[in-house]
């Protein structure tokens, strides 16, 4: 575990991001750090003002006594990821939790240019990266999936928007909960390469099997998806009536696809563009969320800052 230093340039960029905190109307702040760091310090930096004081870092262990001062510890579990990864995941973690509304402001701190240097401060509009993201949302799929597989699965299909694999785009869909119902309505596309291999070495949580599940996406058919967060199957065509729906103008098959599994089943359609990138949840027929890729989505209002000369590191 190596720890955020708190030095003097991280005080004045604290105490400037909480002066920006009152004069936009932000509804917090949230400081993304590289490691634990010295908890009071960093609140003291803070104007008193500012009463919402999220903090992130990839680790629980990270986090560990920021609670006790006041603070908001969010874990990410988002270790050795981009930048702008883990900004996204925080944002969308601080609205499930109920920290941040999904239409408001907050003012971010973090370390834009060298690890462990907090040198970058960011005004970032919600609504711009969550349009159609409610807390009531998700704690609504929260009872039907439990979040933490769901949040695994947007996670890999936002993955698989943004990157595509070896230069071309992907688009796939992954079915999420129900499952004995879902599969009633499947039938294989090919040969499954998942097909025989054990439960914990189909689980999303394991870092190597979604590495094996982006390669497996460039191929046709959807992935079936336990609420524990399992592929049970893979290469899966699914046959429903799309009779009942109505979607957006422009989109395939995979889109009404997933949108018609969730209307006849509890599970979750989770749909990945190949043309866009964009990333739709359904459920009950309806488009729920919607994330477009990084790139495209969030809006960054970068403040001027002329950091201290020769500040001295405390």
């Amino acid at each position: 575990m190596v720890a955020q230093r708190f030095t003097k340039q991280f005080a004045v960029m604290l105490e400037t991001a909480g002066m920006l905190v009152t004069q936009t109307g932000a509804e917090a702040l949230l400081v993304l750090i590289d490691g634990p760091t010295d908890w009071d310090k960093l609140r003291q930096s803070i104007p008193a003002a500012v009463e919402q004081v999220i903090v992130a870092a990839d680790l629980e262990e990270d986090l560990e006594g920021a609670a006790a001062r006041g603070l908001l510890p969010l874990p990410l579990n988002k270790e050795k990821s981009p930048l702008l990864e883990r900004l996204q995941n925080a944002l969308l973690e601080s609205v499930a939790d109920g920290f941040l509304k999904a239409n408001g402001d907050v003012i971010a701190v973090y370390s834009g240019f060298e690890y462990q240097k907090i040198d970058s401060i960011s005004h970032i509009r919600l609504d711009d990266r969550l349009r159609r993201l409610t807390t009531r949302d998700l704690q609504r799929l929260e009872s039907s999936v439990p979040l933490k597989s769901l949040k695994t699965v947007i996670d890999l299909a936002s993955q698989i928007g943004r990157e595509g694999r070896e230069g071309k785009k992907v688009g796939t869909i992954f079915v999420v909960g129900d499952t004995r119902r879902v599969m009633q309505h499947c039938k294989d596309s090919g040969f499954d390469p998942l097909r025989g291999y054990k439960r914990e070495m189909r689980s999303l949580f394991d870092a190597k099997v979604r590495e094996d599940i982006k390669e497996i996406a460039q191929m046709d058919g959807a992935f079936i998806v336990s609420p524990e967060g399992v592929i049970e199957k893979s290469r899966q065509i699914i046959e429903v009536s799309h009779a009942d729906l109505t979607l957006s103008k422009g989109l395939g098959a995979r889109h009404w696809a997933g949108a018609a599994i969730s209307q006849i089943t509890k599970a979750i359609g989770i749909v990945v563009s190949q043309s866009t990138g964009t990333v739709r949840l359904f459920q009950n027929g309806d488009t729920v969320l919607r994330i477009e890729p990084m790139d495209h989505a969030v809006k960054w209002q970068e403040f001027n800052y002329d950091p201290p000369t020769s500040a001295p590191e405390s």
